[in-house]
């Protein structure tokens, strides 16, 4: 059932077109997006229609329930098991994929299906040929029914439009029982309230261990007949058609409840209008995305950039209803407190590079996200992990809620309490669990109490990094030099003879034997790494870093070495994240996307410029296979859209970004209170190092720029050349 490379590559170029020649034309840059850049490869992408952020992501989820479907979509596959209102994108885990509209013709069985034939589900295959995917829409017709398959969304609700045959016997099934991968329904409800609307519920658990949907969904004709099916986990609802005739579906969802779901279709979906309502998606899309303008007479870069923007706006996603009720950490309703509930919080991955991207394009959106979070350290006792639909998952290491959260206050976010904000941080600081207790009591956590120790441990020293900034720029100096001194708990796991990072034990021996290439996946003293990333996990230190290393020369010649050692990597579990390999810099994982800009810091800003620009012109491309790694929430995209602009936030909660190589010749980044423009004169592909640098005219003696810069607006300069050069003072 899988094709071939070459015919995918064919497909993919003539769904392109498709997708070009059925764009609406709302706004010119739209144009650009391609969604299904990242469908193929590890990249995870979600497929289907939205708005920026919305709770609701409208879309194909297939048969597998493997890592490559985490979203619901590969482009190795075809298959449709139904059209599902909730999902991830770029992630490593799969979960959601609530509430799945099918349209099928006559008798089918009710199940998700295997590929072996049409009598194991009701699946069909998707032509992919005739499939467009854009901004706001998404259409496909299924080969099994001859039936057209549209839609569109809101917010908070998905809008579908099915063009069926002439057909006694045509559906639409609901299907409550098929999440995504690891997610398993606990409790469903469906049932008929009027001729024309289905209202319910799907609890289930999965990632999210106590995830809760409601629905209302309203047909545009009146039902024929409505039947609960398959072990009432399906509600078949059945129509006769005419040839050609479009039934349509709006679908609303709610956190909290069916009548919030009413009330969510009421505000946003009150009228059968599709064509406006894609056109009003289209309209959202092209407002956030126009927020960077880019020049370059390179299309492709063009499609790369725009998808990328758009890959950073699905979430974190809203988790409210129109009247601000959410469902908390706690399980309990809230009311609204004035401003929107946030979820979908990958912070291990997003904190580098997503979060401070919507710092600078989304600043009252950000204000919302970090107000969130302090609401579910109120409700759970500490700042979010890997925060989904209400449920904490716990998911990878450290504290990596802290560092947005502070970020935030280094950055003067004049939305949020400063105060209430610290005291969130010293909280989820001193919380003892997840092995923080070592730190606490010892100052390391030793190799032989758990397992991915060091990834634990050197992300808690990053987030106590940007708990001494955030105590700072509050003038908190006592806690300032606390979390500072704890920041520098990493410096335990350096071995000064073998200049790496690697396991010690409760009694500070070495762990035995060591292999810097070596990975097991989940089952080591990394996480998602070798000791080659993790030596250079301590963006919040680097001056220390250098002592370890026994000086500059000593580090930077170390670093080089990453680039040029062999990208082999042992062990027979080893980590499948560890990908976009250039020797053993891994950019396909958030551990490494700082790295780089450590030759900037170090003062040798022309080698961050050559491998910038090689990760932005070789990792990153329009194709299926156009990511190195998992999406990740935006983190990957958030990368390439922060370094092509010249800079990127590589101290995390610093408040100032490090200049790399601006791939682009002139970008404006339009801001609440103007423009922020940046210029890179001589720009081209040998012209890629930084010569001299002007702020609003006048000469800039620094190699980075502070947020507080950017978001007054102004001009930055760049001129370029191809002569390496280091025009700053270190």
């Amino acid at each position: 059932m899988k094709k071939s490379f070459q015919l995918l590559a064919g497909l993919f170029l003539m769904a392109t077109a498709v997708m070009t020649a059925c764009s609406s034309g709302n706004d010119g840059v739209l144009r650009y997006v391609d969604p299904k850049i990242g469908t193929g490869g590890h990249g995870h992408v979600f497929v289907g229609a939205n708005v920026p952020f919305g709770l609701v992501q409208v879309g194909p989820t297939s048969i597998p329930q493997e890592w490559d479907w985490c979203s619901g979509y590969h482009s190795s596959d075809e298959s449709v098991i139904g059209f599902s209102h909730t999902h991830l994108s770029g992630t490593g885990i799969g979960d959601l994929f609530d509430v799945t509209l099918m349209p099928v013709i006559g008798e089918v069985k009710y199940a998700r299906g295997t590929h072996d034939s049409y009598d194991t589900g009701m699946w069909s295959y998707a032509d992919r040929t005739k499939e467009i995917a854009r901004p706001g829409y998404y259409s496909v017709p299924l080969k099994r029914y001859g039936i057209t398959a549209e839609m569109t969304a809101t917010a908070r609700v998905g809008f579908h439009r099915y063009t069926f045959p002439a057909s006694e016997e045509a559906a639409i099934v609901i299907d409550l029982q098929n999440g995504g991968c690891w997610d398993r329904a606990t409790d469903v409800k469906m049932e008929q309230v009027s001729d024309t609307r289905i209202v319910g519920h799907r609890h289930s658990r999965g990632w999210a261990n106590n995830q809760k949907v409601y629905f209302v969904a309203d047909f545009s004709r009146p039902i024929d007949k409505f039947e609960l099916v398959g072990n009432k986990m399906y509600g078949r609802v059945a129509f006769a058609t005419k040839e050609n005739e479009q039934i349509y579906v709006k679908v609303a969802l709610s956190p909290v409840s069916i009548d919030g779901a009413k009330t969510n279709l009421e505000a946003e979906l009150p009228d059968w209008n599709f064509k406006r309502t894609i056109a009003n998606a289209e309209k959202a899309w092209a407002k956030e995305l126009s927020k960077v303008e880019i020049t370059t007479d390179d299309e492709a870069a063009k499609r790369t950039f725009y998808t990328a923007l758009y890959h950073t706006m699905i979430a974190p996603s809203v988790f409210c209803d129109v009247n601000g009720d959410y469902r908390g950490a706690d399980g309990q309703i809230h009311k609204g407190e004035g401003h929107t509930t946030y979820t979908t919080y990958s912070l291990w991955d997003t904190y580098r590079a997503a979060m401070s991207l919507l710092s600078i394009l989304q600043k009252e959106r950000m204000t919302d996200i970090v107000n969130t979070m302090l609401n579910i350290c109120d409700e759970q006792g500490r700042l979010p992990v890997w925060h989904l639909w209400g449920c904490e998952t716990d998911c990878m290491v450290g504290n990596p809620g802290i560092i947005s959260v502070a970020d935030a206050i280094v950055k003067g976010d004049t939305g949020i309490d400063k105060e209430r904000a610290f005291e969130a941080i010293k909280k989820t600081a001193m919380h003892p669990g997840r092995g923080n207790n070592y730190r606490i009591e010892v100052g390391y956590i030793p190799s032989d109490k758990m397992t991915q120790n060091i990834g634990h441990d050197m992300e808690y020293a990053i987030a106590d990094g940007a708990a001494a900034y955030a105590a700072r720029a509050l003038g908190k100096d006592e806690d300032a030099k606390y979390f500072e001194q704890r920041s520098h708990s990493y410096r335990n796991y350096f071995d000064p003879e073998r200049k790496f990072i690697r396991g010690r034990l409760s009694d500070g021996s070495w762990r035995e034997p060591f292999d810097p290439y070596h990975s097991s996946h989940n089952n080591d003293d990394y996480c998602e790494g070798n000791a080659w990333q993790y030596t250079w996990l301590a963006p919040q230190d680097i001056k220390g870093l250098q002592e370890c290393f026994g000086g500059k020369e000593q580090m930077i010649q170390k670093l080089d070495s990453l680039f040029t050692v062999s990208s082999v990597v042992t062990g027979e579990n080893a980590s499948a994240d560890i990908s976009g390999l250039i020797g053993q810099y891994a950019h396909g994982n958030e551990p490494s996307h700082h790295i780089i800009y450590m030759y900037s810091i170090l003062g040798q800003p022309h080698k961050a410029a050559d491998k910038v620009r090689e990760v932005l012109t070789t990792l990153y491309f329009d194709a299926e296979e156009g990511l190195s790694g998992n999406e990740d929430v935006g983190q990957m995209s958030a990368w390439y859209i922060m370094s092509s602009m010249g800079f990127y936030e590589a101290e995390p909660a610093s408040g100032r970004y490090w200049f790399g190589s601006p791939l682009f010749n002139d970008v404006k980044i339009n801001l609440p209170d103007g423009t922020f423009h940046i210029v890179a004169d001589n720009n081209s592909a040998e012209n890629k190092y930084i010569q001299r640098v002007w702020l609003n005219g006048e000469p800039y003696d620094k190699g980075w720029i502070s947020h507080s810069d950017i978001k007054a607006g102004g001009e930055l300069k760049f001129e370029m050349g191809s002569t390496p050069n280091l025009w700053y003072q270190e």
